[in-house]
């Protein structure tokens, strides 16, 4: 028994580093595959991990700053246009090499991307019967790039599956330094966010939550990095801060649900990953210091109140700056001394058990306080619950922008919701096509407030894409979640895997932790639509997919035979970029519509505007903007006839949507066409409820046009009793030269 035990604690003893389950002889479990000896950390193939994690990251944050604001509604932006062509050409390149260089077997995550395909193919079928088509194209675009980013990640898990390492750190990586940037637009406002009038944190993506939710959502791959057994004292040194800035973001974003999503990864990491002490320890140590960040911002009013950048808040921002500096060297060195003393100590299993023990009791505690507080209220226990849930619920709730609406629940998310529900029910199966409920919606309420989406990405695409567009995101939900299940390996027990596949595990974990947090916070907001925080859960979501069983041989999936032997896989590989090359083209005509459109407005020549206006009409004939130049353009020339017949042609491109009969109302009015306008008003009135500009056009155009057609009957009315008068004058000048012949003459006649 003597020497068995030797040789299980043997690699305790030589790593010296806390644990929380006792390390297992490296060798393979029941049913496990021959595998190749895991690579150590100082060998050669680190610094090339290093090096393809920091060219990852610097990807990521270049789509996250070029296409920062999202999906436009009306026109196409360049940075959010190029990046979807390049995402997309990225991803079909990985997929193509992976058909190419990969060995024939099972095609793990096929019903995942395949179902994805299938919504993908939904949504642009929805540009057929959608309110707003040329929206449903770029919403079609973005879809077709994520699409690519997910499919890409899937083949590439199955190329290089050993460069599970690279994604992770890169993730990492991405997410501290948007939250940095987001702490640096405090430190200078003036400088760097000028026109930001919010004192929650805005950049880079301009929304507070999509800022939260990046720092939610990174602090699973940061834990990753710096608990790993592996991880060396330099490495807490750069987690800790990481982690600091990460839960700064999410604190100063004042997001609930960032905050949610960053309780329910940590408090999923620390139950399925058996690092908790290790975890622990460096969030303590990361959460003193983001503790010291926030409080000092939440307490200068300067830093965290609405209004514009002035001297003050400037001022503020440096010595805010100065802050973060100092409690960020103070927050690496603790982390350096944290794991130098970890490594000093070894804990027994027995010790290891009772500290887990007392970290869940004083959970537990937490939670049976939190209950009894909520007890002993005026409402009492039952009489609270209803309380927060009717004002959870409520569609008359408001909330505001300071520090305290952390601790509301009141929000306008349900008056989004209960209209998203009107559009749906109207459109069951279909929908109202992809992108449509922002205009859709005008018709089924009358409330002030301008949104474009839904604000949950459930009721977004029951109202856009209806029943069938639900049915298969809910398939392709119960797919991934099958396909990640694999190489999480929920049923296999820690101590049944050999050291490479823990850390793998481990790494999975934090991978599907970050796609949990997003579709937990996807499900009350619209953060879907940013590329910059999409596109890296969407490859952390792909990996998972395409991995496999977590017991399927690392290393590289192997190179198949000769390319002469597998033409029928590199006419497959051609076929996707062939694919991708036209569904970059379609990409980019928006873009090269709107760019014309606005040539046209600033062209010298009255041809070259013509040429450029009808040039961004047949580039993007779906959508209604490259008329109104059109028409602006004739107008100028004084040719109001085929000004009108462009704004006709618009109103005909898009017969849903008030904003084109608006412009004709408009127009009609100047040009004194009464009743036109009044009939152009009627469909404005007939399409929106809400008290909006096009209504308020609508309504000039009908009660002018009414007062027009009025004192122009008045005036026809006045003429024509005029003319009736003059008849009768001359009448009466005509009988006095030709006097009437008596009656009795006439009879005798």
């Amino acid at each position: 028994m003597i020497p068995r035990a030797r040789q299980t604690l043997e690699p305790l003893l030589a790593s010296g580093r806390v644990t929380t389950l006792a390390p297992v002889p490296q060798r393979p479990g029941p049913g496990d595959s021959a595998q190749p000896p895991s690579t150590p950390a100082g060998s050669g193939r680190v610094p090339v991990d290093a090096l393809l994690g920091l060219c990852l990251a610097a990807c990521l944050l270049a789509i996250a700053f070029a296409s920062s604001g999202g999906v436009d509604q009306t026109n196409a932006t360049a940075g959010s246009t190029w990046t979807e062509i390049l995402v997309t050409l990225g991803g079909a390149g990985a997929c193509a090499a992976a058909l190419v260089l990969c060995r024939r077997a099972r095609a793990w995550g096929a019903g995942p991307v395949a179902l994805m395909t299938a919504l993908v193919a939904v949504t642009a079928l929805s540009i057929i019967w959608s309110v707003v088509p040329d929206s449903s194209w770029s919403a079609a675009n973005q879809l077709v790039s994520y699409l690519a980013a997910f499919a890409g990640a899937a083949a590439l898990a199955r190329l290089a599956p050993e460069r599970w390492r690279v994604l992770l750190g890169a993730l990492a990586v991405v997410a501290a330094a948007l939250s940095g940037w987001a702490l640096l637009t405090k430190v200078f406002p003036e400088t760097l966010a000028a026109d930001n009038v919010y004192g929650r944190l805005q950049a880079p993506f301009g929304y507070w939550n999509a800022v939260g939710l990046t720092g939610a959502i990174g602090l699973p791959p940061a834990l990753w990095a710096g608990s790993r057994r592996v991880a060396g004292p330099w490495m807490w040194a750069l987690c800790a801060p990481a982690i600091t800035l990460m839960l700064s973001a999410v604190v100063l974003s004042y997001s609930r649900s960032a905050d949610a999503v960053a309780m329910v990864v940590i408090a999923g990491w620390i139950a399925f990953v058996d690092l908790r002490l290790r975890s622990t320890a460096l969030l303590a140590v990361s959460a003193a210091g983001a503790g010291a960040i926030s409080i000092w911002a939440l307490a200068t009013s300067a830093l965290t109140s609405d209004g514009p950048v002035t001297a003050a808040r400037d001022s503020a921002g440096h010595s805010f700056g100065l802050v973060v500096v100092v409690v960020l060297v103070v927050v690496a060195a603790g982390g350096l001394a944290c794991a130098r003393a970890m490594a000093r100590v070894t804990v027994s299993a027995i010790a290891r058990r009772r500290i887990g023990a007392a970290l869940l009791t004083v959970a537990c505690l937490v939670a049976l306080g939190a209950v009894g507080r909520v007890a002993t209220s005026s409402r009492g226990l039952t009489g609270e619950v209803s309380h927060v849930w009717s004002t959870l619920t409520s569609t008359h709730a408001a909330v505001g922008d300071e520090a305290g609406r952390v601790l509301q629940f009141g929000s306008s998310r349900p008056l989004y919701w209960h209209q998203g529900l009107d559009v749906g029910e109207h459109a069951l199966l279909h929908g109202v096509g992809a992108s449509g409920f922002g205009t859709a919606r005008l018709h089924y309420t009358t409330d002030r407030y301008k949104v474009d989406q839904a604000h949950s990405y459930l009721v977004q695409t029951f109202a856009d894409l209806g029943l069938i567009g639900l049915a298969i995101t809910l398939g392709l939900l119960a797919a991934w979640l099958w396909a990640a299940a694999r190489p999480v390996a929920i049923r296999a027990g820690w101590h049944t895997l050999t050291g490479e596949q823990r850390r793998e595990r481990a790494g999975m974990v934090a991978l599907a932790l970050i796609v949990v947090g997003f579709g937990t916070q996807s499900t009350l907001d619209w953060t879907w639509y940013f590329p910059g925080v999409s596109v890296p859960v969407l490859l952390a979501a792909g990996w998972l997919a395409g991995r496999g069983p977590l017991r399927v041989p690392v290393g590289r999936a192997g190179a198949g035979s000769l390319l002469l032997d597998r033409l029928g896989a590199v006419a497959a590989a051609v076929a996707v970029c062939a694919v991708a090359l036209a569904v970059a083209w379609l990409q980019w005509l928006p873009l090269r519509s709107a760019d014309l459109s606005s040539r046209a407005l600033s062209a010298k020549t009255d041809s070259q505007a013509f040429a450029d206006a009808r040039s961004a009409a047949t580039s993007d004939p779906l959508a209604y903007q490259p008329r109104f130049v059109l028409a602006s353009l004739y107008q100028s020339l004084n040719d109001d006839a085929s000004a009108r017949a462009e704004l006709v042609r618009a109103t005909q491109i898009q017969p849903d949507n008030p904003v084109p009969w608006a412009q004709l109302s408009s127009f009609d009015l100047q040009t004194r066409r009464f009743q036109d306008a009044i009939a152009d008003g009627a469909h404005v009135d007939a399409l929106d409820f809400t008290p909006d500009a096009n209504r308020e056009t609508a309504t000039v155009a009908i009660t002018e046009g009414s007062d027009g057609l009025a004192h122009a009957a008045a005036i026809h009315e006045a003429a024509a009793e005029a003319r009736s008068k003059q008849r009768r004058v001359a009448g009466r000048r005509r009988g006095s030269k030709h006097p009437a012949i008596p009656a009795t003459h006439r009879l005798r006649r």
